[in-house]
């Protein structure tokens, strides 16, 4: 077979023989590490694994900030319809307490 190796499926286990990854010029660098020049395969391999190790839980914190503002957005809304539910139910313990009471001076 003569198709290169692949990231899942490397030509050789052995990181030496295998040619360093670089990161495209177009990418942006991820926050986990500084932008350092690393000779060899075993430090850009390690490099690479540290920042995709960092990935899902900078994800998870993006998502986190995300629903939280989302809940800052609900809770006025809520309690708007919190206190219309109550005045509603304020409305009509009144006409219940002015029907008893008419009840009361007709009789």
């Amino acid at each position: 077979m003569s198709t290169a190796g692949t990231i899942d499926r490397p030509l050789t286990h052995d990181p030496k023989k295998q040619a360093p990854m670089k990161a495209p010029a177009t990418e942006p660098t991820g926050s986990a590490t500084p932008d350092f020049t690393t000779t060899g395969a075993t430090g850009s391999r390690q490099n690479r694994t540290r920042e995709m190790q960092l990935i899902p839980e900078a994800m998870a914190r993006a998502h986190m900030h995300e629903r939280l503002r989302e809940a800052e957005q609900q809770r006025p809304a809520v309690r708007l319809i919190a206190a219309r539910r109550m005045q509603r139910r304020a409305e009509r313990a009144s006409l219940r307490a002015r029907r008893a009471l008419a009840m009361a001076v007709m009789q």
